[in-house]
């Protein structure tokens, strides 16, 4: 198991919980809603210490790519991962970053992408995203970037399937700018089977 994916369940829902999203996967943008959802996702990590540690199923590794779905009350969740095969950033000190795609199908929550930057973002920052000669820009919150609706997560997923790499640019707190490469290598073919676990 990769550092990335132990980070993830040591953060506990964190992403799901920062995201703001509404069960059927659209999008929330008031902020009243975006706070709430915080102060919610505050309260759930006091209280969900480690009993939802490492608890998933793996489901395989695909490359620079690993797969795996896991129970959250009951319901599927599938997810892909990978960290950056490249780091680049005048920095002294930084976590651990990754990116993910994420399917809640009995949320009909499909395709969302999170990439966790390993260092809290300048605010109100956007991070560009660059596959091949496709642009994307997503929001920050928290040290975590995400699409702004699921519309701009199909076309990134869509655009992850077809590149063979992932340029991901953000400018830390301090105003340092960082650039991470991924690895699109396996991705299509993990995507796949985090597909046929949840049954989509």
């Amino acid at each position: 198991m990769r550092e990335w994916d132990k980070i993830f369940y040591s953060d506990c829902k964190k992403a799901k919980e920062i995201l703001g999203k509404k069960s059927t996967g659209v999008y929330e943008n008031s902020m009243f809603t975006l706070l709430l959802r915080l102060t919610v996702f505050t309260v759930v990590l006091v209280h969900c210490g480690s009993s939802f540690l490492y608890a998933e199923t793996f489901l395989g590794q695909n490359d620079q790519w690993e797969a795996f779905s896991n129970k959250e009350a009951g319901k599927m969740v599938c997810y892909i991962g990978s960290e950056p095969i490249e780091m680049r950033g005048k920095y002294k000190k930084r976590g651990t970053s990754y990116a993910m795609v994420t399917h809640r199908p009995s949320e009909k929550s499909l395709n969302v992408v999170s990439i966790k930057a390993g260092y809290k973002h300048k605010v109100d920052s956007k991070v560009k995203v660059i596959i091949g000669n496709l642009h994307f820009k997503l929001f920050t919150q928290d040290g975590w970037a995400f699409a702004h609706d699921s519309k701009a997560d199909n076309a990134l997923v869509k655009a992850m399937k077809q590149g063979a790499e992932m340029l991901v640019k953000g400018i830390s707190s301090r105003g340092t700018t960082t650039t991470d490469r991924y690895s699109l290598k396996g991705f299509t073919a993990a995507y796949r089977s985090i597909g046929r676990a949840c049954k989509l």
